[in-house]
């Protein structure tokens, strides 16, 4: 490990980790790729007295979230943490993974086979290769916020002698289910979100099936040479998990048209805008593995589980919405083949993609053996119709882990942690203290 130079930010002082660990941990002597890691801790505490809580942020593919001063939950864990803000392999400054850097691996084959070790399981085995150094040995707590969440359940199940205890929020996963099963799972809730979101805003029907329309007949260029077909306008329903992101959606629909002398057009700030949310540019570790972190039978490739389901699901189809007057339906948190064609960021890693769909072999990530015999405090928030992970899965999970206790709630939505500032976490902390009646 080194560490880098110390700075400030308003009410915290900030310190820069950086560590080598293996690529692949069952060959601790083949190559290694580097972690990074920040250091927060509150204004005039003394770190040596404070034990670490590790944060896992969501995903895959996202680098920590980047704090100023003590947003969001930090003001509750600064209270009485050292917090760690790891980003995950692969990510933020952590050696990187996108369009640039996978041709260092080689072939399509071989950056295949390099991302096989980017699931939950080696980020728990990284976790564990770095704790020692910053806490001497002593257990951690950790934090973990939706994919998070599935790293930390792993941690139970792999690792539990390096937790002092686990707080999950919006991220319980299945232990058994496969990728098709999550996203048999995850169409209705989109059409649910969807409809609520019409209930919300009515005007939003009739914008949302004229946008569809104008892109059926002509998918739209976006700046950066993303192209916007209609499946992509649909995937814009990612905002409808999230606490504000109805009101987002609202807002971008309505200014969605400006008069040209050709007609009508798609503005340039519309266009814009739409870009920043589905480029893929900043994260596309996520589009490259997502399904694969529900990989667990070693015979069974996800071969592009969303897309399958999606089939099977005839009101998301827009060319049929369109003939009659339904509303369109929003999708969320699915990767298709279509992606890696319209998104310049994704490809030139199609074929890598096709391979990891493709690819046999994936271990099971989760021991329900161990967890039914569980020792560490656990606590988890969970959603009561959270669009990104099956509420029925996540209590079917907090049942089979012996001692843990859930905190369901319709409070908030699957970024209860971030928009509920330290109330979530304080909660968190009162369960696995047993201290409820705070």
């Amino acid at each position: 490990m080194t560490t880098a130079h110390t700075y400030r930010q308003p009410g915290t002082v900030l310190t820069d980790h950086h560590f080598t660990v293996p690529l692949d941990h069952d060959r601790p002597d083949g190559e290694r790729i580097e972690l990074y890691a920040r250091e927060i801790v509150a204004t005039g505490k003394d770190p040596a007295t404070l034990p670490w809580l590790l944060y896992l942020e969501g995903g895959p593919g996202f680098g920590a979230r980047r704090f100023i001063g003590r947003q969001a939950w930090l003001e509750r864990a600064l209270a009485e943490y050292r917090v760690l803000l790891l980003d995950q392999r692969g990510t933020g400054r952590s050696t990187p993974v996108n369009r640039q850097t996978l041709p260092l691996r080689g072939t399509p084959a071989e950056q295949a086979e390099y991302l096989a070790h980017f699931r939950s399981d080696a980020i728990v085995r990284d976790a564990e290769a770095i704790r020692p150094a910053l806490t001497g040995g002593a257990p951690w707590t950790v934090l973990g916020q939706s994919f998070g969440g599935f790293c930390a359940t792993r941690y139970l199940a792999a690792a539990p002698e390096g937790l002092a205890a686990v707080l999950i929020t919006g991220g319980l996963p299945s232990l058994t289910a496969t990728a098709e099963e999550v996203y048999e799972a995850a169409y209705p809730r989109m059409e649910r979100k969807s409809l609520a979101h019409y209930a919300r805003y009515p005007m939003d029907v009739e914008r949302a099936r004229r946008i569809a329309a104008h892109l059926a007949a002509q998918p739209a260029e976006l700046p950066g040479g993303h192209r916007l077909t209609v499946e992509a306008f649909q995937s814009l329903g990612i905002l409808l998990g999230t606490g504000d992101g109805s009101h987002q959606l609202h807002y971008l629909l309505e200014d969605a048209f400006v008069p040209t002398p050709a007609g009508p057009a798609l503005s340039d700030a519309f266009l814009e805008e739409v870009r920043g949310l589905l480029s893929f540019a900043g994260h596309p570790l996520y589009a490259l593995i997502h399904e694969s972190i529900y990989a667990q039978d070693p015979a069974a490739p996800t071969g592009w589980a969303a897309d399958r389901v999606r089939a099977r699901h005839p009101r998301f189809d827009a060319a049929k919405t369109l003939t009659g007057d339904e509303p369109l339906l929003f999708t969320a948190e699915n990767v298709h083949p279509w992606h890696f064609a319209a998104d310049p960021a994704l490809a030139p890693l199609r074929e890598t993609a096709e391979l990891l769909a493709a690819r046999t072999g994936w271990p099971a990530l989760y021991d329900p053996a161990r967890l039914a015999a569980n020792e560490v405090p656990v606590a988890a928030a969970v959603y009561h119709d959270d669009l990104y992970v099956d509420t029925g899965h996540s209590l079917e999970t907090a049942r089979a882990i012996r001692g843990l206790r859930t905190w369901v709630t319709d409070e908030f939505e699957h970024d209860g942690v971030r928009a509920g500032g330290p109330r979530v976490l304080d909660r968190l902390l009162a369960l696995v203290r047993d201290d409820v009646a705070r």
